[in-house]
Parts: structure tokens; C-alpha cells; sequence
């Protein structure tokens, strides 16, 4: 005989389960929530809304002008980009023949283009043209006649008149091939090549979030709610951001990282509790007892969690760079948002929706999920042996790790210059076509000269010191000195720059032995005299040079922050020692992997015609610094969520290595499944166009899948088992911490 039990009427608890929990703050606030549901949800979407109204209707402030300077090119940037030179708007046209001789500019078609280019909307003159000394390029200046108006209105109108002249180049005659580049129509390009990407990301996260959701789930609204619950949770992080923006400015990829990390954590943790409360219905109990005991052992577990993420994201503040530390309040407010959804929100949803959470049903995929109710083979058949012989899998595992980690140690950092970016950008290559006709137009240090009150420079004085200069670099063959230097002066005459090219790539070893040169040798010497001014050298190469300094400099403090604040979180959630710098070793192993793997992939050609990328030969600089801090957060999800499992078995009598059988393979359906819903959010990321972004998805996807396979199921049970009753040892001075509430 068959009984069915309604969907309204819940089961009742046998008498073997054991009460569920009513103590604790994560368990009272969901308690709250789930017996007032509808003013929890409300609440919470008034948050949200309030959050997005009041963030659009203050607006973010940015960076300023020169404050994303580091190092020694600081000064220089600062005194540059605060000055006004009134720079006249340029499109750089580049002629050359369609059957590759030399190019004739007295033919009938370059006259004709010539003179279409003077015609053109927009534009106020064209340069008589320079001629490579092979005679096969010439190239033309074309300056924009841009009415003074504000920053935004300048730009469009330069907009506007280099999509004029490209228009004009479009039409040349067939016997030429003609190309475009300048400030305007780059910057447009890729503006609109970055824009692709990001949208291309939103568009496609949220769909492959939510169809992991329907397998592991195999049911709609079980499946949206960590979709929906991770979507409210960016956006209301991205309206408060705009608040916190005005204490420290915003960057421009602040809503690219938000997103991409609030859309990990918020599925991830919204998962955790999910899949919780119903392994607890599963086993009887009514839906406000599920929720409770879920409160009590994955709520606690995303709380711990969050805390540790939140720390991390803190280890941004102390990389002294504006970017970085713009980044570490955006990610911070995603991870809290995200925390404060799962335990409030999350468990009114689930009071309201109750049994009905696994409808509408996918019948294959519910029919999966139902045969998926035991002990998942797999990770059955790879722990069997890593708990019979712990020894011999942790030194596998730490070869494995290590052999992967191995690469970084000859990891070269570098920022992409404009001929790095995408190929199929046409200004980009005609660009790279310039410089290679006009070595003297490609690459380049930027000497500023300016007085530290204002006033206005000697401008004799600082000519001598140029002509100075000029003589210097004239006869040293790291430079390409051209028909000489120029000092061009700011409006009010306090500033002064002057363009020092050199022939080769910005990031290579000998433009840095020319920076060198510059600042150590040739710049003093030259402007030593000139009394009441101060000197600094700029630009790419500068950047890179400087940028790199900063991560070594401050790459130990961030690391050491990020390490023992993370050890005291766990002392205080795990009561345990061992347990704390298990993780903290786990999880520095997991980021040398990743680091390992990227400059295996990026720093070779081997992946290129894989992943649809030209190698630069070296890892964007800012990315190390970022995906430790990253990384190092996210893989706590993890190791919180199966250590807290672990010690359920452990408190319930079981011995170390059952302990430790029993909590990894009851969280491996939900750590596999948080695990590949990251590992398909980030490899979104490695398919974009720009360089940057696919770097940090494949460093990201990576390191993710490191941790949740061979760390999670070889390294930690393996560890655990050798360490067994010590896994729980925790010093008497150390026991006097707080213990973060159950």
C-alpha cells in the first residue's frame, strides 16, 4: 500500500532525529525569517532597491587624475595628467601601396585622399607627409578642429571627426592601403571591444549559472532561487559602491570584479544552504526544523566563510594603489551582501516555498538527482585509497601541486602596450604597422619637468637642459632620437614634457636598461642646473617597472595580512590550530598552482590557437597581487563548508578517518557542484577578447578546479588522516579567542 503525503503537509520528524537547533545568531535570525517570510522578503527587496535608486542617484566618483600613479613615475604622472598642454586632438593616417613597392604621395590617389582628409568634418589641417627611409609608408597627421567645451564634449566631438576621417580612409583608391589610429578612434575601438566582452559576460553568466542550477537540483525554482538570490546581491553591491566611492574612488573595472565575484559567492552560498535544508527534509523533518538545522551548520559555515572572503578582499587596502583598493571595497560589499541574502532572505524563501522549492521538475534531471541520493561513487572510489595509504597520497598530491606551481618561478610581469591588444582591432594594426615603418613613433619615456608651487618654468633654462638631453640620447643607441627633442609646455607654462623614444617594445629588458639610463644618469645630469624644478620619467615602460616594485614591496605585507587574520578567523569558528593552518598552506598551495598554470598558458604560443589569443610573453601586472586575494577568499568556501562536516562526524563519536570519509562525501555533490558553477563563471571570462580578462579566467577556472579536486579530495582528507586527533589540537594561550557563535 502506497501513501502520499500532500505537499502542504510535511512529514513528521521520527523520533531518531535529534531536536533541531535554537541557539545561535545565525539560527534565530533565520528562525525570524522564516516565521515572518513575507516582511523578510520585503525587507530585503527595499534594501535592494534602495541600494540600486540611491547608488544611480549619487553617482561614483572616480580616480582622480594621477592617483593611480605608483613608485617613482608617481610625481610625473600626477604633474602630467593635472596639466593642461591643450593638445591639439590627431589621427595618425598611415599610406602605403596595395602591391607593397614604394609609395608615390604625388599620385593622383594620394592627392585625392589627401584632400578628402582636409575636407572631412572635423578637421582643421593635414601634415605634409613623413616618409619611411624605405620609402614603402607615409604617414600623415590629421588634426581635429574640436570646439573647447567639457572633457565628455571634447571626446565625442573627436569621436565624431576621426569616424569622418575613417570614412574617408574606407574610400580610398584600391591602388593604396590605407589606415587609421589616434586617441579617438582607439580609444573608440576598444572601448566598444570591452564592451562586447563585459557584455558578453553578464548575458551569458546568469543562463549557465542557472542551467548547473536545473542538474544539480532538477527543479526550476530550486534552481533560480541561488541564481536570483547571487543577481540581487551584485546589484545591490554595485548601488552601495557608489556610496563608498565618495571614501575610496572608483575604477572603471570595479563592476566587471563585483560581478564576477558576487555571482561565485552568491550561488555558492546560496547552494550550501539549499542543498542543507533539503537533505534535512529528506531525512523528515518539517520545513522550519530544515531550515533551522541548515541555519546552524551551512549558514554558520557561509558566515565563517564570508568572514574569511571579506579578509582576504581586506588584503587589497595594504597594495597601496588606488585600483586595488577600489577593488577590495567593491568585493568586500558583494561577499557581505551576499552573507546577510543567504541567512536572512534564504530562509524566508524557503519557508515560503516550502516542498514546493522542487517544482516544476525536470523529469530527467530530477531522475538523476533522485539516483544521486547515496554516496557518489566516484568520490567513494578516489577516498577509499587516499585514507588507506594518507602517506603516500599527500606526497603525490604535493608533487602534483608543485610540478604545476614550478612555471611561476620564471613568471614575467608586464602591462600590454597598445600593439599587444587584439589583432583584430584594425587600429591596432596599423599601429604596429607605424611603428614598424616609424621606429621613432612607437614606444616612449615621458620626462616631466615641473615647480612644485605652480610658477611658471625658465623656459631658456629648461631648453638648454633639452638640448642637453637631446645631445645625450643622440649618441646612446638605446634611444631613437629622431630629428631631436621637444619640450612642449602646459597652458601656464609649469610644466614641461618631453617624449624620449626609444626602438623597442615598452616591456623590453632594454627600454628598461633605458629608463634606467634616464633616471639615473641623463635626466639629473641634464636638469641638475635648472634650479626650482622638479624632474620624473613616465610612461609604459615606467608603469611596468614601477608597478612590479610595488608587488614586491608590498606583495609580503598583503600575503601576511591576508594569512594570519585568515588563522584567527578559524582558530575562533574550528577551535583548532591544526585546522587553521591546514587551510592557510591548502590554500597558498592552490594559488602557486594557478600561478604555475597561467604562466604556462601565457607565457608560451603552445594555447594560443586553443583559447584564440597572441602571447605577450608575460602575465598582466596587476594579476598576481589580485588573484591571491581572490583565490585565497573563494577557496574558504570550500574548505569552511567540508571541514565544518568533518567536525559534525567528529562531535557525533565518529572515529578521525570516518569523521573525515563521511564529511567529504556528504559535501560532495554541493562542493563539485559550487565548484563547477565557478569554473563555468570564470572560463566565461577566458573566452572574451581582451588579454586581461582572459588571463584572469583561466587563472581563476584554474585554481577553483585545483581546489576542489586534487586539494579537496586527495591533500585535505589525506592530511587529516595522518594528523587524526591533533586535527583538533588547539594551544591554551589560543584558547582564550572568542568563539565565533554556533
Amino acid at each position: 500500500m502506497t501513501t502520499t503525503i500532500p505537499l502542504d503537509r510535511p512529514p513528521v520528524p521520527t523520533p531518531q532525529q535529534p531536536p533541531p537547533p535554537r541557539h545561535g545568531l545565525v539560527v534565530r535570525v533565520a528562525r525570524w525569517s522564516a516565521t515572518h517570510k513575507w516582511l523578510a522578503i520585503v525587507l530585503w527587496l527595499v534594501f535592494v532597491a534602495a541600494a540600486i535608486v540611491g547608488g544611480g542617484a549619487v553617482g561614483s566618483k572616480e580616480v582622480a587624475d594621477g592617483d593611480q600613479g605608483v613608485g617613482a613615475s608617481a610625481g610625473a604622472d600626477k604633474a602630467l595628467l593635472q596639466a593642461d598642454f591643450d593638445d591639439p586632438f590627431t589621427e595618425s593616417v598611415l599610406v602605403r601601396s596595395a602591391e607593397g613597392g614604394a609609395v608615390d604621395t604625388g599620385s593622383d590617389a594620394v592627392t585625392t585622399l589627401t584632400a578628402g582628409l582636409a575636407a572631412a568634418r572635423g578637421v582643421a589641417g593635414v601634415s605634409d607627409p613623413q616618409v619611411s627611409e624605405d620609402g614603402t609608408a607615409a604617414l600623415y597627421e590629421v588634426t581635429l578642429d574640436i570646439p573647447a567645451g567639457t572633457d565628455a564634449e571634447e571626446e565625442d566631438a573627436a569621436s565624431a571627426a576621426a569616424a569622418e576621417i575613417g570614412r574617408v580612409v574606407d574610400g580610398a583608391d584600391g591602388s593604396l592601403t590605407v589606415g587609421q589610429v589616434g586617441d579617438a578612434s582607439l580609444g573608440e575601438a576598444l572601448d566598444q571591444v570591452y564592451e562586447d566582452d563585459l557584455q558578453r559576460a553578464e548575458y551569458l553568466s546568469l543562463p549557465v549559472s542557472l542551467l548547473i542550477m536545473l542538474v544539480v537540483f532538477g527543479a526550476l525554482i530550486a534552481a533560480a532561487v541561488p541564481v536570483l538570490l547571487a543577481l540581487s546581491s551584485v546589484v545591490a553591491a554595485m548601488g552601495l559602491s557608489a556610496f563608498a566611492s565618495y571614501i575610496v574612488p572608483s575604477t572603471d573595472i570595479l563592476a566587471s570584479v563585483v560581478l564576477l565575484v558576487g555571482m561565485a559567492v552568491g550561488v555558492d552560498y546560496s547552494l550550501f544552504y539549499v542543498r542543507r535544508e533539503r537533505e534535512e527534509r529528506e531525512k523528515g523533518r518539517g520545513t522550519m526544523d530544515a531550515v533551522a538545522v541548515a541555519a546552524a551548520t551551512s549558514g554558520r559555515a557561509v558566515v565563517v566563510s564570508g568572514i574569511a572572503v571579506i579578509i582576504a578582499m581586506a588584503g587589497m587596502f595594504f597594495a597601496g594603489e588606488a585600483t586595488f583598493q577600489s577593488l577590495a571595497v567593491g568585493t568586500i560589499l558583494v561577499v557581505a551582501v551576499a552573507v546577510v541574502g543567504s541567512v536572512t532572505a534564504l530562509p524566508a524563501l524557503l519557508a515560503i516555498f516550502g516542498r514546493w522549492i522542487d517544482r516544476p521538475r525536470v523529469p530527467l534531471l530530477w531522475r538523476l538527482r533522485r539516483r544521486d541520493g547515496g554516496e557518489p561513487r566516484v568520490w567513494r572510489a578516489v577516498l577509499g585509497p587516499v585514507l588507506r595509504h594518507p602517506k603516500t597520497a599527500l606526497v603525490a598530491g604535493l608533487l602534483a601541486l608543485l610540478a604545476l606551481a614550478a612555471p611561476a618561478l620564471g613568471m614575467k610581469l608586464s602591462q600590454p602596450g597598445i600593439s599587444d591588444l587584439s589583432k583584430d582591432v584594425p587600429e591596432v594594426q596599423t599601429y604596429d604597422a607605424i611603428t614598424t615603418a616609424f621606429p621613432s613613433e612607437g614606444a616612449a619615456h615621458d620626462v616631466a619637468v615641473w615647480t612644485p608651487d605652480g610658477s611658471p618654468l625658465d623656459t631658456a633654462a629648461v631648453g638648454r637642459a633639452v638640448a642637453g638631453l637631446n645631445d645625450a640620447v643622440a649618441a646612446d643607441p638605446e634611444f631613437a632620437a629622431g630629428e631631436g627633442l621637444v619640450a612642449e609646455y602646459s597652458v601656464d607654462g609649469s610644466v614641461a614634457r618631453i617624449d624620449v623614444p626609444v626602438p623597442y617594445e615598452h616591456d623590453d629588458e632594454r627600454a628598461e636598461d633605458s629608463l634606467r639610463t634616464l633616471r639615473d644618469d641623463l635626466v639629473p645630469a641634464a636638469f641638475g642646473d635648472v634650479s626650482g624644478v622638479e624632474t620624473g620619467v613616465t610612461g609604459m615602460t615606467a608603469g611596468n617597472v614601477d608597478f612590479r616594485g610595488l608587488l614586491a614591496d608590498r606583495m609580503p605585507i598583503v600575503i601576511g595580512f591576508v594569512l594570519l587574520m585568515t588563522i584567527v578567523v578559524l582558530v575562533m569558528a574550528f577551535r583548532s590550530l591544526a585546522v587553521a593552518l591546514t587551510a592557510a598552506g591548502l590554500n597558498l598551495l592552490s594559488v602557486a598552482a594557478s600561478y604555475g598554470l597561467l604562466t604556462l598558458v601565457f607565457q608560451n604560443s603552445w594555447a594560443e590557437g586553443l583559447l584564440g589569443f597572441e602571447s605577450t610573453g608575460a602575465i598582466i601586472t596587476w594579476l598576481p597581487l589580485f588573484l591571491f586575494v581572490i583565490l585565497f577568499g573563494l577557496s574558504m568556501d570550500y574548505h569552511v563548508f567540508v571541514v565544518s562536516r568533518i567536525r559534525e562526524g567528529a562531535k557525533a563519536g565518529m572515529s578521525t578517518r570516518e569523521a573525515v570519509r563521511t564529511g567529504i562525501i556528504r559535501s560532495a555533490g554541493v562542493v563539485t557542484s559550487a565548484a563547477v558553477v565557478m569554473v563555468a563563471v570564470f572560463a566565461i571570462f577566458a573566452t572574451l577578447g581582451a588579454i586581461d580578462f582572459k588571463q584572469l579566467g583561466v587563472g581563476l577556472a584554474a585554481a577553483i578546479l585545483i581546489d576542489a579536486t586534487i586539494v579537496r579530495a586527495v591533500l585535505l582528507p589525506s592530511i587529516m588522516a595522518l594528523l587524526g586527533e591533533r586535527n583538533w589540537w588547539l594551544p591554551k594561550p589560543l584558547r582564550r579567542l572568542p568563539a565565533l557563535e554556533h
